[in-house]
């Protein structure tokens, strides 16, 4: 279901996994192949040949954005329904058929993205995968499984109505994407996701699941052969295409700081920017700029002056959020309503404070040091690597950045480090919003 992780990033599939990526180690053994299937499906491939067993991970852009007018949530309740039934397969029985193969399918949705993950035996590939054909071509959307489902999601949304760090994520969403999808939930409200009918889900279905936004990364043990063959069996029937995509999101950070009255002890605060596409030359520079200042654990610069030095929070941190449609750099902070105006505070004069001065060769190489070594995410296991590999599709990647990413960190300079601080941060722009009962904050009028 869709949900928010430190929700800001609603949908963050790309921002995420974007910063997952960067955090790769190099492991040479990791040999990734493309393979193009005679239907004309693309994927990549790590062959993995020591256990019997195999990782299937398929991207679908678009994900909750593609929700069509009056229908918000209809994608989300649709990828819940994926496992609830497929051809002659009711939802137990379809449940119980994947359990005896030993195998496990998994739907997700974000803003941007529909993913399905499969893991399954070798001996077993053949059924395994025809269980997620059906899964895909032929989902029942059964009028009980549909209520079953509608009432979970139901459930969630009614949570998040009374859960600060919710309320501050879609106030903030809000705010900075206004008329765009990303400015609402992709779970829906309790209003639309009560409107949904079957005949929506089917749409949903449609749109969601085409082969010309789909991204395959596989690793386990299969060949390149029998994975063309898989493919073209498993994906051939979804359709070739789908509506076009929301376009991009016009973002509105006006500096100011707004309030979201809420009675709880601690404000939550989400605070951000205009960011910066991945695909700019200066991205490298970017993500160890934010490393310095947010991203790089204790050492970080808000963490070490808002945490370690005042004590006004347990965490405060910022990371780079690259979406399909509108590039951003955000943060998050919580701290007690009488002293979250002394962090808000402290961030602006640390912002304004890089943005003028740059920052020290010292702080870049430490940067330097946790990207490429403390703080890795490790090749380590099949469903792993084949997530990463279908994400670095979905954003971009060349095929040989896993041999390459180290040398693209270690060759940024101070000076590019500080160019893009002076040009790419921006005080005046540096919007927050904060849900709580905050003490002796000017709060900017709406």
């Amino acid at each position: 279901m869709t949900r928010f992780v430190a929700t800001l990033a609603r949908g963050l599939t790309r921002g995420l996994f974007l910063g997952l990526i960067l955090a790769l180690p190099v492991r040479a053994e990791v040999a990734i192949q493309e393979v193009t299937t005679p239907g004309g499906i693309t994927a990549w491939l790590v062959e993995e040949h020591s256990i019997p067993f195999t990782a299937l991970e398929l991207r679908f852009r678009g994900g909750t954005s593609l929700d069509q007018p009056g229908k918000r949530g209809a994608t989300n309740l649709m990828t819940g329904l994926l496992e609830e039934g497929a051809g002659d397969l009711g939802a137990r029985d379809f449940t119980r058929a994947v359990e005896n193969l030993a195998a496990s399918f998994h739907y997700d949705v974000y803003d941007d993205t529909l993913a399905v993950s499969a893991k399954f035996l070798s001996e077993n590939r053949d059924a395994a995968i025809e269980l997620l054909r059906q899964s895909l071509v032929a989902p029942r959307f059964d009028p009980e499984a549909i209520e079953r489902v509608r009432a979970q999601v139901v459930s969630g949304i009614k949570s998040d109505l009374t859960d600060p760090d919710e309320i501050a994520s879609s106030a903030f969403a809000a705010r900075i994407y206004q008329d765009h999808p990303y400015a609402t939930p992709g779970q829906g409200d309790l209003d639309s996701v009560a409107g949904l009918t079957r005949d929506d889900l089917v749409t949903a279905w449609k749109n969601a699941l085409v082969r010309d936004r789909l991204f395959v990364g596989v690793v386990g043990d299969i060949t390149a052969e029998e994975l063309s063959t898989l493919l073209d069996s498993l994906l051939a029937d979804l359709p070739q295409s789908g509506p076009a995509l929301p376009g991009e999101a016009a973002l509105h950070f006006d500096g100011g700081t707004h309030v979201v009255e809420f009675d709880t002890p601690q404000s939550v605060v989400r605070f951000g920017q205009p960011g910066m596409s991945q695909d700019d030359p200066d991205f490298f520079a970017a993500y160890l700029l934010n490393t310095i200042i947010g991203g790089g654990g204790f050492e970080s610069v808000l963490m070490q002056e808002v945490r370690e030095k005042r004590g006004l929070t347990y965490g405060v941190y910022a990371y780079l959020l690259d979406k399909d449609e509108a590039k951003v750099w955000v943060g998050s902070v919580s701290s007690a309503n009488d002293r979250v105006a002394e962090t808000i505070a402290v961030i602006r004069a640390e912002w304004a404070r890089i943005a003028a001065n740059g920052v020290s060769a010292e702080r870049l190489e430490a940067a330097k040091k946790y990207m490429t070594g403390a703080y890795p995410l490790r090749f380590d296991g099949n469903g792993p690597i084949a997530n990463i590999i279908a994400s670095m599709q979905l954003s971009g990647m060349p095929i040989d950045y896993a041999a390459t990413r180290n040398d693209r960190v270690n060759a940024v300079t101070l000076e590019q480090v500080n160019r893009v601080a002076a040009s790419l941060m921006d005080p005046e722009a540096l919007t927050f919003v904060v849900t709580g009962k905050p003490e002796g904050l000017p709060a900017t009028a709406d």
